[in-house]
């Protein structure tokens, strides 16, 4: 039982973490380019913009089952107390967060249609998404997968494995 419960835990990390990473990562190059103006490519990055989002929601719910199956793992194999795991339930739990407390908002703004526009005796032109992206800092970068990394790490090499 152990194994298997195993193997749908790595699975469903490998399946659902990898594919949030690269949503997550590829959404404000796409997210710049819709902002851009009124081209046709504008509008074909607005849609994968759309798309990465709608991944990056989606697999977050499917997500769940990552720690479900590894503290199902860890309670099989007796090493819920130990640090590793301990460890790695923290990491994920902050990514998790990240995911869903800073990164779905952000894309959720960013995809958001632009504000009216302002009337005609104001002086400044109306914010345009490229400028709400700069306001907003954007949570995920390639440095925050080192959490990713370090999950993993304390996952695989646990001393009663060997």
């Amino acid at each position: 039982m152990t194994k298997l419960l195993l193997s749908i835990h790595v699975l469903a990390a490998i399946l659902v973490v990898g594919p949030i990473a690269v949503a997550a990562s590829l959404f404000p190059r796409y997210a710049r380019q819709s902002a851009s103006g009124g081209e046709e490519s504008d509008e074909r990055a607005a849609g994968i913009a759309t798309l990465l989002h709608r991944i990056c929601r989606g697999y977050a719910i499917a997500g769940v089952a990552v720690p479900v199956f590894g503290i199902a793992t860890g309670a099989q194999l007796g090493v819920l107390t130990d640090a590793w795991l301990i460890a790695s339930l923290a990491l994920t739990a902050i990514a998790a967060a990240v995911l869903v407390l800073a990164i779905l908002p952000s894309q959720q703004s960013l995809l958001a249609p632009p504000p009216p526009p302002h009337s005609a005796d104001y002086d400044e032109p109306p914010p345009t998404a490229t400028r709400r992206r700069k306001r907003i800092p954007y949570p995920y970068r390639p440095g925050r997968v080192t959490g990713w990394t370090h999950t993993t790490h304390c996952r695989f090499p646990a001393p009663r494995w060997r």
